[in-house]
């Protein structure tokens, strides 16, 4: 489990193939505090530790995280959201993130507005993912709240610390972004759906 709010911006060191799963190294300011089978997530997306080298640790991703993530897309260098799982007891500031993206969306607007920035993404609205002005929504595993809700796009406003602190400042028209809707919002769409 998971809030939305990022720790640190991580590093992909390596990416390699091994049959249909991806091994993905990372540099973290971070790594010296994790285990091996502890659960982080990664842009959004719950992924174990599977190994630990100095600064440096290993998650592996599955055929079916690869399917439904931007995860496939990932190259050296590129950076990458970080949050480690909550603990009992700890303040909630974002909102209830479980680590499991539903689907990939697209940026189709990124405009900086006096300060702060906006962003519009556009989704496959036939998958029956929903979004609600002023709805919670997880777009890289950043906890946003809604500004204009769509049938298949949202926008949602950045203020600078977290256009600064997680890797929103690298979005452009055509970035793939992982989203996991809100938990809430997702059994009440598959309640209303199955009437």
């Amino acid at each position: 489990m998971f809030t939305g709010i990022i720790e640190t911006l991580g590093t992909v060191q390596e990416v390699k193939k091994e049959q249909d799963n991806l091994h993905i190294t990372i540099d973290s300011s971070i790594t010296e505090e994790l285990k091996v089978d502890q659960s982080v997530a990664h842009n959004g997306i719950c992924l174990t530790v599977v190994a630990i080298d100095k600064d440096l640790y290993t998650v592996t991703a599955i055929g079916e995280t690869i399917k439904k993530t931007n995860i496939s897309t990932w190259d050296v260098g590129d950076k990458i959201n970080l949050e480690r799982a909550m603990k009992l007891g700890d303040r909630l500031d974002g909102h209830i993130v479980q680590g499991h993206v539903d689907q990939v969306g697209t940026c189709v607007a990124a405009n900086e507005t006096n300060g702060s920035w906006f962003y519009t993404f556009e989704y496959d609205s036939s998958l029956q993912n929903i979004t609600i002005e002023k709805g919670s929504i997880t777009v890289n595993g950043v906890s946003l709240t809604v500004v204009d809700s769509g049938k298949n796009n949202f926008s949602v406003a950045i203020i600078p610390y977290t256009y600064e602190h997680t890797n929103f400042h690298t979005f452009v028209v055509g970035t793939k972004v992982n989203l996991e809707f809100d938990v809430i919002g997702k059994y009440v769409s598959r309640l209303y759906s199955n009437k």
